[in-house]
């Protein structure tokens, strides 16, 4: 799909702006970190990791990764294009496509760019929903690429809401914000019964790490 030239330079304006005004907001964070050592053994096994997570902490999980040439999907709408251009700026690759339009040809692009050795991500209940409900996108790659999932959630200890499917959370300048990481998930195959095995198992671990990222902010101000 190629979006009319208006449309284009719509997504660079909306990319040029908020480039900077979301740079200037992380640059106010305070980082709590658990989990690390899961990412780093990943890492030092030579696999490039799939990252995981939930659609509603985008914002966070992109600064917070910044930098490591992790590839995206990003949709072919207009929404995709201006977030394509403004996670590039944060050091991101893309693959063009969504569940709807164009998806297995980015699983394709992804699983390419991961035998070169980069790692991929997914909001893996994007991009339209349900909400906390896990698509297969991310266990298909994983069982095809050998490469393990490494779950994250992302809470922030102040933040607002966006009035959205997926209730996306931005956290206010200054907040405290926990990132729990859980430990590698393995997907030994790509048939129909061990996809949806691990669909459910990453569901849980997800609802165990948001547990955990809300406890690491315990003595942080009240949630809101």
């Amino acid at each position: 799909m190629t979006l009319p030239r208006g449309k284009r330079v719509q997504a660079a304006v909306i990319a040029a702006v908020g480039t900077p005004v979301i740079e200037a907001l992380g640059g106010t964070y305070h980082w709590r970190e658990h989990g690390v050592e899961h990412l780093e053994k990943v890492v030092r096994s030579g696999r490039p990791p799939i990252f995981a997570f939930w659609h509603g902490r985008i914002l966070a999980a992109t600064l917070y990764f910044r930098d490591r040439g992790i590839v995206v999907i990003t949709s072919e709408n207009f929404d995709g294009e201006w977030i394509a251009r403004v996670i590039r700026r944060f050091g991101y690759g893309t693959a063009r496509g969504s569940s709807s339009r164009g998806g297995v040809r980015a699983l394709v692009q992804l699983r390419r760019d991961m035998s070169e050795g980069r790692p991929a991500a997914f909001t893996i209940d994007g991009p339209r929903g349900p909400a906390r409900v896990a698509q297969p996108g991310a266990l298909w790659l994983a069982g095809a690429s050998g490469s393990p999932i490494v779950p994250f959630h992302i809470e922030a200890a102040r933040f607002w809401s966006a009035r959205s499917w997926d209730r996306h959370q931005i956290p206010k300048p200054g907040s405290d914000v926990a990132i729990a990481i859980g430990e590698s998930i393995e997907v030994g195959g790509t048939d129909e019964e061990t996809i949806e095995m691990e669909r459910q198992r990453l569901e849980q671990v997800l609802a165990r790490l948001e547990a955990r990222a809300k406890l690491m902010l315990k003595d942080s101000k009240v949630l809101v």
